[in-house]
This record gives structure tokens, sequence and C-alpha cells, in this order.
């Protein structure tokens, strides 16, 4: 990012630090590198959104269907069940569920309180 922007990297990661401090990203623990910017995730997780020809990795089913809804694009979402491991897969299509979607979709913990658990870290 630096040399993208010309710019020292000390500077970069202390507005990176600033960033997370304010809740727009999280840092990897201990580190200046970005881990999400929700509802994208910087690394591999076990929620694959595929736009076009693109995969992307939502850290959490909420991020997952957060993805396509950020792009306003279509998306398939790839994960598996908690419980047994079967493959589950979403399609989105014009912003809503697809019509074979079956099952439920838990969010344990409300958004708010869920950034202050992990934007602590």
């Amino acid at each position: 990012m630096a040399v993208g922007l010309g710019v020292q990297t000390l500077d970069v990661e202390a507005s990176l630090r600033r960033l997370a401090d304010g809740h727009v990203l999280v840092l990897a623990p201990g580190t200046p590198y970005v881990w999400m910017a929700n509802p994208f995730s910087a690394i591999p997780t076990p929620f694959e959104v595929d736009v076009g020809d693109r995969l992307y990795f939502g850290n959490c089913i909420w991020d997952a269907l957060g993805i396509p809804a950020c792009l306003h694009a279509d998306a398939r979402i790839r994960t598996s069940c908690p419980d047994c491991s079967e493959p589950l897969s979403l399609d989105v299509r014009d912003g809503e569920l697809g019509s074979s979607a079956e099952g439920v979709i838990h969010f344990a913990v409300p958004a708010a309180h869920w950034w202050d658990d992990i934007g602590s870290t």
C-alpha cells in the first residue's frame, strides 16, 4: 500500500491502526495487516462467495450474505453445516435468496456485540 500510495510504511500502518480503532476494519492480532474489512475477510474462511469470476470470503454467514449486497451482484455462497458438515449452498439473485434455499440461518449475536468482541482482539 505504501509503495502504491507513494508514502512511508509507518504512515500507512498508523492509518490502518486508526481505521481499526474506529471499527472500520480489523487487523490481525499484533500486526498492521488487515484481517477483515466487513463483510470481506482477507484470509480464506469456510464461507466462500462466488461473484462472477471472483472468489471472496466472509467471516460468517452474515458477512457472506453481505458480500453480494455490498457488490450489488448475484452470488453463490458455499459453506457447510456446523453440525453435520453437510455441504450447503445458497444462491443470491437480484438481492434475494434463491427459491430453492432451505434451512435456518442463525445469528447468535447482534452485530454491535459481535464487533465489540472481535474488534478488541
